[in-house]
């Protein structure tokens, strides 16, 4: 059945629908939903990286004006709640599982890192909750911190000798140690990857309430299915009796993922006292609690042979986990990681190794990417040092080893079915929009006013994760509006705008008489939430096929609507052959209402993806160097993305331009810092390096697709694309910059410091 086709369909720019109540204050986030009576909840949290608790003593702040209850481990035990947060849990290499330490919701006998929650007040105001905290009585006898990123040193958990998480291979090491013997030249490389925090423009929060006999909970989120399960498992409810909402979200970026202890204790609280509950972290708060992203160092290894075709790959990655096991930590930096290990590379000897490591700091976690920047900046910096160290350019080094465009399907070194691909002509393409070949004339500019110049490229890849199930239902409701209810969340992606655009043009319905109904576990009976860029391609089939089935299931309807036999649809609109007489799906819906047929008002889907898309693309940096100071930026940017079909190009745009920011702001600026006893030094942004407009360069934006055959829609996810490629590009720009005054290492953050002491060492 041929599908509408109109101005506002996809492939279209078509502006952000959501931003007009964002920018004129009607955004509704979770500060502005809580129910107005709701108490407030405020966390006592751990001022000591290790230790174990001597003291804990409530009663004081328990009897504080204003307080209605104060909840401890014990407390929050003796009222049904488990004590227990989950966390998946890897497989080592030799078989056996990684590590399983209890995480508690809140701290019992022993706090592992400083932010760690001990006991939540919950008072009539904020103030009283934070003027009953300071009467908490805590005593502690000092542990020994262990803060290094390897084995051994102080032990955090029995359950984890040497305070190893996991020990994870992937990949056949002999077969790659024989490619490294028989090699005619091999380049050995260690690569940092620093530790940053999310901090995302909206903090975490939540707010909980018993509504008819049910647990509501409404928190900011990536998707309300998770903590649903979570829960009703450790409250000891039914999942019936769980009732999860998101509002609007001001920015997730992985973190927002996963479950944290404030949002059991809060309902647990609003249980107990039957009364609405609330609380909202404040900003060093969450710089303490957050899931942090990233930190982590690998050696990189590659083989070539004597036309400098690569043979072998070897990566030895060393990652910290923090004090805990969090949500999908241990699969982060190995498998996650592993499935863009070769990159774009025809490359069959690989191997991998990753080791995580337990330290008394916040736990860490996805941060926009999820491995695959991490894997991928190894990749891309061990592939430019090794140009050098070869004396060949580093365009044509990758151009040799490119997987060619004839042999898609390729399935990769580690298993990867890349389905389609034609990385050639994305590098050809980005070679002309960066002018790579005036780039000697730029260099020479910048000399001319002191600074020293780089460029750094990154060609990525990187693979869509998440379940490849999704769901959509259409709703035609009696007011003339129609409701997609989808199972994804935006939180700041414009789901509202291309959704609406995807039904509008598969149905011909008005795009503004469309709303997209998302983050209500009542209203949407599943959902695999956002993250890993899989939003688009899930369920933007799933649109697809509630779309195709409304239209199916109203054709026999019309027609009889119609008297004819049979009706096609085009252009929107459902029509006879030879006949002039047309019915629009909502006129249909109508007329269904009328007869009575309640069945076609309500429409649902389920897809399954048969496999995951592969964006890929090649990103530019200009670096300047400020030689006397240190001072670097980045002063000129140029991707070149292969992103499938754009459902709405502005918008892949944005979201390109997002990434790519994040990639800088961790190259040159962000960079957590602990001391040696466990304390964060960068517990604010006075002295956290957030990326501002100033520091950014204009981001010049192009596409050259290869559609996927991995969805109906030829779509490849685009959300974390930026971050991917940016942190390579930047950090490959900077060395560039400084090797000509011999500096050889040349780690993230680009900070004027930092810099300025590796030209002086160099």
């Amino acid at each position: 059945m041929t599908l509408a086709n109109s101005k506002f369909g996809t492939a279209q720019p078509v502006k952000r629908r959501e931003d007009t109540r964002f920018l004129t204050g009607d955004g509704r986030y979770l500060d502005d939903t809580a129910p107005a009576n709701a108490l407030y909840a405020y966390v006592f949290r751990s001022s000591v990286a290790h230790a174990e608790i001597t003291t804990l003593d409530v009663s004081d702040a328990e009897a504080a004006e204003g307080v209605h209850m104060v909840l401890t481990a014990d407390r929050f035990e003796a009222a049904g709640g488990t004590n227990k947060m989950n966390g998946a849990i890897n497989t080592n290499r030799d078989g056996s599982s990684g590590a399983a330490p209890l995480r508690p919701v809140l701290a019992t006998g022993r706090v592992r890192f400083v932010g760690e929650a001990i006991a939540m007040v919950i008072a009539d105001t904020l103030e009283q909750a934070k003027d009953a905290a300071e009467l908490i009585e805590f005593d502690y006898d000092d542990l020994d911190v262990h803060m290094d990123v390897q084995a051994g040193g102080p032990a955090i958990h029995p359950e984890a000798p040497d305070n190893v998480a996991y020990d994870w291979g992937i990949g056949d090491a002999d077969k790659t140690e024989a490619a490294f013997k028989a090699a005619a030249f091999t380049t050995k490389v260690e690569i940092d990857d620093n530790r940053i925090i999310a901090n995302s423009m909206e903090p975490r929060g939540c707010w909980a309430a018993m509504e008819d006999g049910r647990l509501h909970v409404e928190f900011s989120s990536q998707g309300v299915w998770g903590l649903k399960g979570s829960l009703a498992s450790t409250l000891g409810l039914d999942k019936e009796d769980v009732h999860v909402t998101t509002p609007d979200v001001g920015g997730g970026f992985g973190m927002k993922s996963f479950d944290y202890p404030e949002y059991f204790l809060v309902a647990q609280a609003a249980r107990t006292l039957g009364r609405p509950v609330r609380w909202q972290a404040e900003r060093t708060e969450s710089m303490l609690s957050d899931n942090a992203g990233r930190d982590l160092v690998s050696v990189a290894e590659l083989a070539f042979d004597e036309n400098h075709k690569i043979t072998g790959y070897r990566v030895n990655a060393v990652s910290n986990m923090g004090a805990y096991n969090s949500g999908y930590a241990q699969f982060i930096q190995s498998d996650l990681a592993a499935k863009v290990l070769m990159g774009v590379y025809d490359v069959q000897a690989a191997y991998f190794s990753n080791q995580g490591i337990y330290t008394n700091t916040t736990q860490v976690d996805a941060y926009r990417g999820a491995g695959r920047p991490e894997a991928i900046y190894v990749l891309e910096r061990a592939i430019d040092y090794a140009a050098r160290a070869l004396g060949v350019d580093a365009l044509e080094l990758r151009r040799k080893n490119f997987i060619p465009a004839d042999q898609f399907p390729y399935t990769s070194v580690t298993g990867e079915l890349y389905d389609v691909g034609d990385f050639h002509k994305v590098l050809t393409r980005t070679e002309q929009e960066a002018d790579i070949a005036g780039f000697t004339d730029r260099k020479a500019a910048s000399a001319k006013h002191g600074k020293l110049r780089g460029l750094g490229v990154c060609y990525y890849i990187e693979s869509i994760l998440g379940s490849p199930d999704e769901t959509a239902h259409v709703e035609f409701a009696d007011t003339g509006r129609v409701n997609l209810y989808v199972g994804t969340q935006s939180n700041g992606q414009g789901h509202e705008t291309v959704y609406a655009q995807m039904l509008h043009e598969y149905t011909g319905i008005d795009i503004d008489l469309i709303d997209i109904i998302q983050g209500d576990s009542d209203k949407i009976a599943k959902g695999g939430g956002t993250g890993g860029s899989r939003s688009v391609t899930t369920q933007g089939t799933a649109n697809k096929a509630v779309a195709l089935k409304a239209i199916d299931s109203f054709a026999p309807f019309v027609a009889e609507q119609l008297g004819v036999q049979e009706v096609a649809f085009d252009d929107g609109s459902f029509r006879a052959d030879g006949s002039n007489t047309v019915m629009t799906l909502i006129e249909a819906a109508n007329a269904a209402r009328d007869a009575g047929r309640d069945d076609l008002l309500n429409i649902s889907a389920s897809t399954t993806l048969p496999g995951r898309s592969y964006p890929n693309g090649c990103h530019v940096a200009e670096v300047e160097v400020d030689a006397d100071t240190g001072v670097t930026e980045v002063v000129k940017y140029t991707v070149v993305d292969d992103f499938g079909v754009l459902m709405n190009p502005m918008m892949a745009e944005g979201q390109v331009h997002g990434g790519v920011v994040q990639g800088i702001g961790q190259a040159i600026s962000e960079h957590v810092v602990f001391d040696d006893d466990g304390q964060l030094l960068t517990a604010t942004f006075m002295d956290y390096g957030m990326p501002r407009a100033s520091d950014m360069p204009m981001i010049a934006f192009h596409s050259e697709p290869v559609p996927s055959t991995a969805n109906v829609l030829g779509m490849k996810g685009c959300g974390e694309a930026g971050t991917v490629g940016a942190l390579a590009a930047v950090a490959n720009g900077a060395l560039d910059a400084m090797w000509e005054r011999g500096v050889r290492k040349a780690d993230m953050p680009f900070t004027p410091q930092r810099v300025w002491q590796m030209l002086s060492n160099a």
